[in-house]
């Protein structure tokens, strides 16, 4: 018998000795104890077994998962493997050549020494050959940063993007080109005769570059690249994050273990002397979630190094962070628009759902006040009601200057041209009015019908969720190097998903045709 149902009867033969004892209206007997506490020890045996099986059940499971992460850890370490040995070699090569210990360059390198090793090395050097003992090596490694920190800058503020707080010397080197940069970077590497090169030959000197760690160029280029790339995610004038509530994943793997606990059952009178009525939970199944990757590519190419296209380092990497949050806008508005079928086999909005009026309407109080209670009406998956507070008003671009008119006028004209109170004027504030020309391009802008939706509360239901691996909302960018490509490439990359996890949180006005109210040329 399975152990879980054969410890759910001892657990009712307790349960029946003592309820016969207090019908009695009597402690246990000597009898009835001794059955109940070897009972009680059955229990806690039974317990302990259960608790052993599940642990190894789920054992068994992560040892599975681990031996897929194990392969792709190992892969991931040889190439990390690999990329430490470069930076390694790299940097023991520069500091024995700043040093004069070129003759000691090969013992090191083939010995396995660290770099710290060999920096100690260098001092020792340094010292018995009468050089000041300073920290020469960590000087020049923060004049290097400096200089990196102030490229950057300087490359953004040409290109007109906004920087807070610009390093030290950045606005000196505002009016330096690629091949400037390129140059002093070079040199401070301890290169000669670049002056006298072209802007070919400055990058193809540059581009050999790529894998070397310590190497300035392709560093001021990431640091100029990452800044604008983070300054454009922040200010995309997107709408979607104001009802579309945010949730993570840790893997991409079908999550369909969402259950939803259904409601607490309510308090029911208790007699003198009577006994509490037990109560029974029921779960309810929500929709699977699954994340996907997007991302694009872009190249500072050889011909943009040599016209000095600065452009593609700063206003590019901006451009392809607003629109991935664009991107994520439009998916976000496609599912109300296209409304899609389902976790449950129906469409989003549906009469099925009771969330679709009937018939669409322009922004009327009538059909504003049937959308507040149709909303606030809904029942969850028990059929308890779930007091949903109106929260979000979602309308085209031109529908707000009526929604502002209706909500924030204290008082309306009735049919007998007396004012009388707007019920809708408390909403004023509660209501938050998003406006999007998303919508209007996904129904075909001007002289196509225009649909709205109020939304509720996200703290009252989970209408549509974004997930993102692990929380991580800005999109990754990596240096990469594509065989037989003339320019430094760089990969933009994110995870995440949206789905429609509860039809409750929303009702949808069909709407009418709108036309453009002015004539243009």
């Amino acid at each position: 018998m399975n152990r879980k149902k054969l410890m759910q009867q001892k657990i009712a033969r307790q349960q029946s000795i003592l309820n016969n004892a207090k019908t009695a209206h009597r402690d246990l007997n000597a009898e009835e104890q001794s059955e109940f506490d070897a009972l009680q020890r059955e229990i806690e045996q039974l317990a302990a077994e259960i608790e052993e099986e599940e642990r190894q059940a789920e054992q068994q499971e992560v040892t599975s998962e681990q031996a897929v992460a194990t392969s792709q850890q190992t892969e991931e370490r040889s190439a990390e493997i690999i990329q430490q040995e470069r930076s390694r070699i790299s940097e023991i090569t520069a500091l024995c050549r700043e040093f004069g210990m070129e003759k000691d360059l090969q013992k090191f390198i083939s010995g396995g020494n660290s770099v710290e090793s060999v920096r100690s090395a260098v001092i020792e050097h340094m010292r018995q050959n009468g050089a000041p003992l300073n920290s020469r090596v960590s000087v020049e490694t923060d004049e290097q940063d400096k200089f990196r920190n102030a490229a950057s800058d300087a490359m953004l503020l040409r290109s007109g993007l906004k920087v807070e707080r610009p390093a030290a010397g950045a606005r000196d080197m505002m009016g330096m080109t690629l091949r400037d940069l390129a140059i002093e970077s070079l040199a401070a590497e301890g290169q000669t005769g670049l002056n006298r090169k072209s802007a070919d030959e400055i990058f193809m000197m540059v581009q050999r570059q790529f894998f070397n760690p310590t190497a300035a160029f392709p560093a001021i280029l990431d640091n100029a690249i990452n800044k604008a790339y983070m300054e454009g995610h922040k200010t995309v004038p997107v709408t979607f994050d104001k009802w579309v509530k945010k949730g993570t994943l840790k893997d991409f793997k079908i999550h369909d273990n969402y259950y939803l606990a259904g409601p607490a059952g309510e308090f029911l009178k208790v007699e003198e002397g009577g006994e509490l009525k037990h109560d029974t939970w029921k779960d309810d199944k929500r929709p699977t979630r699954k994340l996907e990757t997007y991302g694009r590519q872009f190249t500072l190419t050889r011909q943009a190094f040599i016209n000095d296209d600065i452009d593609l380092i700063t206003k590019l990497p901006s451009r392809y962070a607003a629109s991935a949050r664009k991107t994520q806008n439009k998916q976000a508005y496609s599912k109300l628009i296209k409304n899609p079928v389902i976790y449950d086999g129906a469409k989003l909005f549906d009469k099925a759902h009771k969330n679709l009026l009937a018939k669409g309407t322009g922004i009327t109080r009538e059909a504003t006040q049937g959308m507040i209670m149709a909303l606030s009406n809904q029942t969850d998956e028990f059929g308890e009601v779930c007091i949903i507070r109106p929260a979000v008003m979602i309308v085209p671009s031109g529908y707000a200057f009526d929604i502002y008119t209706l909500f924030n006028s204290a008082t309306i004209n009735t049919e007998g041209n007396t004012q009388a109170v707007n019920p809708l004027y408390k909403y004023r504030e509660s209501i938050e009015i998003v406006e999007d020309p998303t919508i209007n391009a996904l129904c075909g802008g001007y002289g196509n019908q225009m649909p709205w939706w109020l939304l509720g509360n996200k703290e009252d239901t989970d209408f549509m969720e974004i997930d993102y691996l692990n929380g991580q909302e800005v999109p990754n960018i990596r240096r990469s190097e594509i065989p037989g490509t003339l320019g430094f490439v760089w990969d933009i990359y994110l995870d995440w998903d949206i789905t429609v996890m509860d039809y409750r949180g929303a009702i949808k006005n069909p709407g009418i045709v709108v036309e453009n109210p002015i004539e243009l040329a």
